[in-house]
């Protein structure tokens, strides 16, 4: 009996651990979805504010539209807005959820250490996402529509006639790809803190760097220079801003260690209040 006893006393904190889990999903899940109930109310209207920068190239032109061919197209279309929309505007919820999980099982500095950089993570991946919208997509769209030939004497013309489909997963794939990469600075820093890597190793392979970055951008941008040149250079600019970053928190680690060496050897210094016999 001592035994079982000994048992369910240790499993208790697990299944404490378990429960809040469970709440914290619940939670976030309950969020999520309600997220996805507003948004999908408001689905064209979303759907509209995304494809205005296509709408204000065609501005003053006849005849412009976009189409679907698929019966079933529109109304999924309108879903994944819903829920990309969702995801978006519940994520700070959603991420105060995996906080509060995880707060309980760090110490105070490390609560300090760690909320600057869920704070960040959000405001970087928005920045992310508005750099995309408001200057990407205007360059990108033209560059595009710079392909259509009017057509003459035997030839037809070629105009675009976008799918509302493809062109939902392209500005959604534009979108987070952007915001993905502008997270760098925290991912890095992140790993700085815990020291897998140093600023000198970041600065020592800063060329690799370079072309792993355009690598990156042509892979999750379209096949046309301007996405790739306008992923890229930000994430070479963030990419510097990382190093400085870790630079500051190699500096105050190493005073933070200097002040504990002090510390001890003031502690263990003789002639000190710890030395003296009472």
């Amino acid at each position: 009996m001592e035994l079982i006893k000994d048992l369910d006393d240790r499993q208790m904190p697990l299944l404490d651990h378990l429960i809040e889990l469970r709440n914290r999903l619940i939670y976030a899940c309950t969020a999520l979805f309600l997220g996805f109930l507003v948004c999908y109310f408001f689905a064209e209207d979303i759907y509209a504010f995304l494809v205005q920068p296509l709408a204000d190239i065609y501005q003053g032109q006849t005849g412009r539209r976009m189409i679907y061919t698929g019966l079933t197209e529109a109304f999924f279309t309108y879903l994944k807005v819903a829920f990309w929309a969702g995801a978006f505007l519940t994520f700070p919820f959603v991420a105060t959820q995996l906080w509060l999980f995880i707060a309980p099982g760090l110490y105070k500095t490390e609560k300090k250490a760690f909320l600057p950089f869920l704070v960040a993570t959000p405001i970087l991946f928005f920045l992310g996402g508005a750099m995309v919208y408001y200057l990407i997509f205007p360059l990108a769209w033209r560059f595009f529509l710079s392909f259509e030939t009017p057509g003459g004497n035997g030839t037809l013309p070629i105009e675009l006639e976008a799918r509302v489909g493809e062109y939902l997963s392209l500005v959604m794939k534009l979108i987070f790809a952007f915001g993905l990469c502008f997270q760098l600075p925290v991912a890095l820093t992140l790993m700085g803190r815990v020291g897998l890597i140093t600023s000198e190793m970041l600065v020592r392979n800063r060329k690799y760097a370079i072309v792993g970055v355009f690598v990156v951008a042509a892979i999750l941008t379209p096949p046309d220079i301007i996405s790739q040149i306008g992923l890229g250079i930000p994430i070479l600019l963030l990419y510097e801003i990382s190093i400085v970053m870790v630079r500051i928190v190699e500096r105050k680690r190493a005073e933070a260690e200097a002040a504990a060496e002090a510390e001890e050897q003031g502690q263990g210094a003789p002639g000190s209040d710890l030395d003296r016999s009472p």
